[in-house]
């Protein structure tokens, strides 16, 4: 019709979608919800690519880059539904049944990775990234793996994947293949696996999933006791720890060691997310691992204020200030010292490298 602007959902004409942002978020303020800035543009993000994929198991980490809401085709059918967005690279997913009813938070099964340094004296600062498949990673530097496991609840009785939101089509045990095998040709190589959430899983799949773990790396495991050294792993032959977060299985098995605490800021803005990491610093350091997360976490007003967004969308701009962060940091044992650093989409910064580099300052000691 002539004189008016149809807005569509998707497209680039958004001024009815901007007028609502901007009605919404004194409201949102008035119910003490931090909600990030508002864009000062018009439009939505673009969608992310998709990139080939050449690796067996690839969908590790799936929903990083899906948009809040899905977009409509500007020109859907009656009664068509929404238009699947596919996870980076390829990756298949299942929608979780939270994201039907907004259900949990969104750190409830996220998958997270990390590293470690080559050659330092002891297990002490590590790094985390996001994107990468998990051979890819490894590659890169990533040593410590945040493994959150669901069994879907119409899934196969043994099969277990990765979730945060949505399920992976990975399963669990053909990624820690990988990870094996991938280990196999770097004998001098140790990782940290953090396994946890375990949604849906009774103690039957516990007993299956450690018994995939125990089956699948051997020897290669490093029952629990003090924090070893690298040199220690090095001379036993040890290359996996791994983490679990069930208290019975961990009883039951001496290959498992206790959840590793997380430090989650559960923060939306970047300068908050850093006080709290100081704020748990000035508490002094955990015994044996744990793991400073510079991870954002987007709440429900900042969902409602930018629903074209996405955690990708919102973590870019604050990556250099957070570097900034990381490179300041201290390994070691002292009260302020860091252990294992996490953080998102590495693959756009130098995080890992940040990390490895500060290991350096062991030796200044």
């Amino acid at each position: 019709m002539r004189g008016r602007t149809r807005t569509t959902w998707g497209c680039t004409d958004f001024t009815c979608h901007e007028r609502f942002r901007l009605l919404l978020q004194p409201v949102l303020r008035e119910c003490r919800l931090d909600v990030g800035p508002v864009p000062t543009f018009v439009g939505c993000a673009p969608a992310p690519p998709v990139h080939p994929r050449q690796s067996r198991h690839h969908d590790l980490l799936s929903e990083q880059e899906v948009p809040h809401f899905p977009r409509v085709p500007a020109a859907a059918a009656p009664g068509q539904g929404g238009t699947l967005h596919h996870p980076p690279r390829g990756a298949q997913v299942v929608r979780h049944p939270a994201q039907e009813g907004g259900g949990q938070d969104s750190a409830g099964t996220r998958v997270r990775t990390e590293g470690l340094s080559k050659g330092t004296k002891s297990v002490d600062s590590l790094p985390a990234l996001e994107t990468l498949d998990v051979t890819e990673q490894l590659d890169a530097g990533v040593r410590y793996l945040d493994l959150r496991i669901a069994h879907m609840a119409d899934g196969s009785e043994k099969n277990l994947h990765f979730v945060h939101m949505v399920y992976t089509s990975a399963l669990v045990e053909d990624t820690l293949t990988e990870i094996s095998e991938w280990l196999e040709s770097h004998p001098r190589e140790v990782l940290i696996l953090a396994c946890r959430n375990f949604e849906g899983m009774d103690d039957d799949l516990h007993e299956y999933l450690t018994t995939c773990i125990k089956n699948i790396f051997g020897d290669l495991l490093c029952p629990r006791g003090d924090v070893p050294t690298l040199r220690q792993l090095w001379a036993r032959g040890h290359q996996v720890i791994v983490s679990y977060e069930d208290e019975g299985s961990v009883s039951r098995h001496p290959e498992l060691w206790p959840g590793i605490p997380y430090w989650w800021g559960n923060q939306v803005k970047t300068q908050a997310l850093i006080h709290y990491l100081e704020a748990m610093k000035s508490c002094g350091r955990p015994g044996g691992f744990f793991v400073a997360g510079t991870n954002l976490t987007e709440n429900l007003g900042y969902v409602l204020v930018h629903p074209s967004g996405s955690l990708r969308t919102m973590t870019l701009p604050s990556l250099p200030d957070l570097s900034a962060w990381v490179r300041e940091q201290c390994p070691g044992p002292g009260p302020r010292c860091t252990n294992i650093i996490a953080s998102d989409f590495i693959g756009a910064d130098t995080f890992v490298s940040d990390v490895i580099r500060l290991n350096d300052k062991l030796l200044w000691c």
